[in-house]
C-alpha cells in the first residue's frame, strides 16, 4: 500500500518490517501493538479457535476509547516469520481479511520474538525522533519450545535494552502466553523453558494459559485487549500501566 513502508531493523540477521509512513499519521502519540502467533504444526488441534480469539483482539482494540492511538503489527510464526501486516491503523484493518492459520512445520519461537521487539523499537525510534510519544504492547503466543532460530534470548534482551537506554519507548509491556493441546499433557519442563525463556528476554512477563479451550481463549482475547487498552492509557505517564490479573 502506498502508505506503508518497509524498514530494516539494524543489528544482526536480516530482520524488517512494515508500518505506517509517518507523513499519514494524525495523531501525537501511539501505541504500538504486537501480536506474534505460533503456527507450527502443533497449534493445529486448536487453530480455529485462536484465529477467532485474535479477530476477538483486533475487533475490541477497535472500541477502545483510544483507538486512534493504536497501531497494530501482526505477525505468524513456524520455521519462517510472516508478516500478515505492519503496523496500521486500527480503521485500516479487516479481520475478515485474516486466513485460516493453517499450521505447519517447527518454531522460531527466537527469532518471532526478536522481530516483535526489533520492530517496536526501531519504529518507536523513527516516531520518537519526529516527536511522537510512543509506548508498547508485545504478545507471543506459543505452544511449546524454540527449536528453529537464528536469533538467542540474549540477543532479544539486548535490542530492547537499546530501546529503553536510547528512550525510542516510553514503557513497554512484553508477555510470552503458553497454551497447550487440550487433548495433551503438557510436561513440567515446557513451562520451565517457557518461564526461563521469558526471564532471559527480559520479557515483563509469561502468563501460563493452560488448555487451549474455546472458553480459555475467549478469556485470553479480553485479557490482551483489556492490556492494550490500559497500556495505551499510561502512555505520558512515564511508566507502564499495571499489569492485570488474568
Amino acid at each position: 500500500m502506498d502508505d506503508m513502508q518497509t524498514i530494516a531493523i539494524p543489528g544482526t540477521g536480516n530482520f524488517q518490517f512494515s508500518a505506517v509512513k509517518l507523513e499519514n499519521l494524525g495523531a501525537t502519540e501511539y501505541t504500538l501493538v504486537t501480536i506474534a502467533i505460533d503456527i507450527s504444526s502443533s497449534v493445529d488441534p486448536f487453530a480455529d479457535e485462536l484465529l477467532k480469539s485474535l479477530k476477538s483482539i483486533v475487533e475490541s482494540c477497535k472500541k477502545s476509547p483510544r483507538a486512534e492511538n493504536l497501531m497494530v503489527r501482526l505477525i505468524t510464526f513456524n520455521q519462517e516469520i510472516q508478516e500478515i501486516h505492519g503496523f496500521k491503523l486500527l480503521n485500516q484493518i479487516n479481520v475478515n481479511d485474516y486466513k485460516d492459520l493453517n499450521p505447519l512445520g517447527l518454531t522460531a519461537l527466537y527469532d518471532a520474538t526478536y522481530s516483535a521487539i526489533g520492530a517496536m523499537t526501531t519504529y518507536a525510534k523513527n516516531l520518537t525522533e519526529q516527536e511522537f510519544g510512543v509506548n508498547g504492547a508485545i504478545f507471543i503466543v506459543t505452544d511449546g519450545m524454540d527449536n528453529r532460530s537464528v536469533m538467542k534470548p540474549h540477543h532479544i534482551a539486548e535490542k530492547l535494552k537499546e530501546g529503553i537506554a536510547e528512550e525510542y519507548i516510553e514503557s513497554h509491556i512484553s508477555c510470552l502466553v503458553g497454551l497447550k493441546d487440550p487433548s495433551l499433557h503438557w510436561n513440567d519442563d515446557i513451562i520451565k523453558y517457557l518461564n526461563k525463556f521469558k526471564e532471559e528476554a527480559d520479557l515483563t512477563e509469561f502468563l501460563d494459559v493452560g488448555d487451549a479451550t474455546p472458553k480459555k481463549l475467549a478469556k485470553l482475547a479480553n485479557w490482551v485487549s483489556s492490556s492494550i487498552s490500559s497500556q495505551s492509557q499510561a502512555l505520558g505517564t512515564g511508566g507502564p500501566s499495571q499489569q492485570l490479573t488474568f
